[in-house]
């Protein structure tokens, strides 16, 4: 692609009273943030992020930016990342929806051990597979995302070429700063202002298997601490508009690391879903003034044509007023006209298992498999503590699923949960999306890694064991895995050569 016709940066000025050094907040539009991956050092460190003007965040940093260096390459391309650590704590790099392989997946305790301050670790792999992906550190992962330790990873597939190529990374913020989450059962009365940095960790401090929903305390976190929502670093009139010409070919890439679903909606244009996960779907229709639900972990590309000049949002739709602070504009070159929006009551929620066309799909609800697993999700109380189940155990003692390679597996999701949802994540594979609440799926076949299950709801998802090692699979709302959602998929005829080292203090979740 050309990355000239790409808009510049906007380095906002930092409010210098923290005393690290100030990040940059970028469109992902700009040559100075897309980086070649095929040698790459990428060096985590503390800094300070301002968000909107006298908003000024401290945050945890890859290349001192948030997001991270767009990492850009070509398919067969090897990408090869050296992770410098000057954070005062461990740190690690999971590639979210790349099978690489696994000594590469970048979890500490499973596939390496963390990397320490002041050390440096290697990651190489080849880009096989084109499309929007994204990486992130994995060692304690629900605090270190929070911090700011993410990035896209775009594979690039030579035959398709696009005008204007933009990434939006979605995340939630706290005005407070970074809060102790160990501290939030006693928060009424506390000076926030002298909380230092948030630890979700120990939501769930004994893990065990013998779990009760039937307390009052079972619940859903509260997730109303989030009060700032920002695209790619930044919020409000902060973000930065995203310029087209007339009769430009357009892709929006739309990366969620955050830990709370955004439903968005593109004003003034029809537009194609082209792909969810970084995988293709087969022939999408034009569609217009529908709202696209993107979860944790989840990303969507979108494609349309610049044929209607002016100035058109991109928002959230919802009422709060952090919603209202997710948005950006599509600003045609040479436009004056004011901000416009095309919104409608009513607006439908994009429906992905109906959409696109059908095709041959590689697995069948009625095929042999040679596992059939179920994993009931759901919310309980263990010692007084809102824990995240899978099968009514919770992480390290949740069952494995073994596999050996070349076996098919089926996998039923059921969300028992009365309020959560759960975006559930599989580590080096894809797998195909069969059918929704016993309903197969009527449009293109869906390929993804993350997958978001409502309350109430059940999927029926299946993938071929063909990357050997042992895989995470648990909920990208990182909250949940931290306390108790999460599963392995285990090859018994892989052997690893790696063994942990206990001093480091691995925490892969």
């Amino acid at each position: 692609m050309d990355h000239s016709n790409m808009a510049g940066m906007d380095h906002s000025s930092i409010n210098m009273s923290n005393t690290a050094p100030p990040v940059s907040a970028s469109t992902q539009t700009s040559d100075s943030n897309i980086v070649d991956g095929k040698n790459l050092t990428l060096v985590a460190t503390e800094s300070s992020l301002e968000v909107k003007p006298g908003t000024t965040l401290p945050v945890w940093t890859f290349n001192n930016s948030v997001p991270g260096p767009q990492i850009r390459v070509k398919v067969g391309e090897t990408v090869r990342v050296t992770l410098k650590n000057e954070l005062p704590e461990p740190v690690s790099i999971h590639w979210h929806g790349y099978p690489v392989p696994n000594a590469m997946d970048g979890i500490p305790g499973v596939t390496q051990d963390a990397v320490v301050p002041g050390k440096t670790f290697t990651y190489e792999f080849k880009a096989t597979v084109p499309g929007t992906y994204w990486y992130h550190s994995h060692q304690d992962s629900v605090n270190q995302l929070d911090r700011g330790l993410y990035g896209s990873l775009i594979v690039e597939d030579p035959k398709e070429q696009y005008d204007r190529d933009y990434t939006l990374v979605l995340d939630e913020w706290m005005s407070m700063g970074l809060m102790d989450m160990s501290n939030m059962g006693n928060m009424n009365g506390m000076d926030h202002s002298s909380m230092p940095g948030m630890d979700h960790g120990n939501m769930n401090s004994n893990h065990g298997t013998n779990t009760s929903s039937d307390s009052p305390a079972a619940g859903s976190h509260d997730m109303s601490m989030y009060d700032i929502y920002t695209i790619n670093g930044k919020t409000g009139d902060a973000i930065n508009s995203l310029p087209v010409k007339k009769g430009d070919k357009v892709r929006l890439r739309f990366i969620n690391a955050g830990y709370l679903t955004h439903k968005l909606h593109i004003h003034g244009h029809d537009y194609r879903i082209i792909a969810t996960d970084g995988q293709p779907v087969n022939s999408p229709a034009l569609i217009s003034n529908q709202l696209i639900a993107i979860a944790p972990g989840e990303r969507y590309d979108i494609e349309f044509t610049a044929d209607n000049p002016g100035k058109w949002l991109i928002e959230e739709h919802g009422d709060e007023d952090r919603m209202k602070n997710m948005r950006t504009v599509i600003a045609y070159e040479g436009s004056n006209s004011s901000v416009t929006s095309d919104w409608k009551e009513d607006q439908p929620l994009f429906d992905l298992t109906k959409y696109g066309a059908a095709t041959n799909m590689k697995f069948t609800l009625n095929q042999p498999y040679d596992h059939e697993e179920t994993l009931n999700l759901n919310t309980s109380v263990l010692n007084g503590e809102t824990v995240y189940t899978i099968n009514d155990k919770v992480f390290p003692n949740t069952d494995k699923i073994h596999v050996q390679k070349g076996d098919i597996v089926k996998v039923k999701f059921i969300n028992k949960s009365p309020k959560d949802d759960h975006p559930m994540h599989l580590h080096g594979h894809f797998f195909q999306i069969l059918s929704k609440n016993g309903k197969p799926i009527e449009g293109s076949p869906i390929i993804k890694d993350t997958l978001n299950v409502k309350p109430g709801e059940e999927y029926v998802v299946a993938f071929e064991a063909d990357n050997p090692g042992d895989w995470m699979f648990h909920c990208h709302d990182l909250h949940h895995a931290s306390a108790g959602m999460v599963t392995d998929v285990h090859y018994s005829d892989y052997n690893s050569n790696y063994t942990p080292d206990p001093t480091v203090g691995n925490k892969p979740e």
